[in-house]
């Protein structure tokens, strides 16, 4: 799992690896040229959110105020009821455990859901899309990814929780449910970095 895991954080630093290429060399470098090679990129000025192509439609970035904050708060209570589920599962409180659990999986439901909706609004209200630029191609590829990551640790975490209920943790035994934690948490810690570099910076 440690292994696994480590995989994923070279994906995540490939990714924000080009989110910083693209703000602190590719866009600078464009506004470096734009008054001598016009044919280039006619009229570009340096600046982040990098302005869109010539016959790219205006769009609107996406504020870190609002559902993406909202989701950072959701998925920090979720580490935190994670984290009380695990203590519950250690000391044999099974009531505790399953309750943390399940308020973690909540959670991380409530998160895609508000995501989906912070996309919609993204691209129907503010013409933010993939075609929208290196900021829409790189805003949808890392909150996407991540995304994904969520959607698949709520299902472990679930499949965990089904497993709680039917018994197959211990506090000696508990491989499964530490495996599914360690992951979430991963998937927190990225959604903080993303967050800054993202949305608020």
């Amino acid at each position: 799992m440690s292994w696994f895991i480590f995989s994923e954080v070279m994906f995540f630093a490939a990714f924000f690896g080009a989110l910083f290429y693209t703000r602190t060399i590719s866009v600078p470098e464009l506004g470096f040229f734009s008054d001598t090679n016009t044919l280039l990129w006619s009229g570009f000025h340096e600046s982040w959110p990098a302005a869109t192509g010539p016959k790219a439609a205006p769009y609107t970035p996406m504020a870190a105020i609002g559902l993406p904050a909202i989701n950072t708060a959701l998925l920090l209570t979720s580490g935190a009821t994670l984290t009380w589920a695990h203590w519950g599962l250690m000391e044999n409180k099974r009531g505790q455990l399953k309750l943390g659990l399940l308020f973690t999986v909540m959670l991380g439901t409530l998160f895609l859901t508000l995501q989906a909706v912070e996309y919609h609004h993204g691209w129907t209200e503010l013409g933010l899309k993939m075609s929208s630029g290196a900021y829409g191609a790189t805003f949808y590829m890392l909150t996407g990814f991540h995304g994904m990551h969520v959607l698949v640790g709520t299902i472990m975490l679930a499949t965990m929780l089904v497993r709680t209920m039917r018994g197959h943790f211990t506090p000696e035994h508990h491989f499964g449910f530490e495996a599914a934690a360690w992951y979430w948490h991963f998937v927190d810690v990225v959604w903080l970095i993303l967050f800054v570099f993202v949305y608020w910076l």
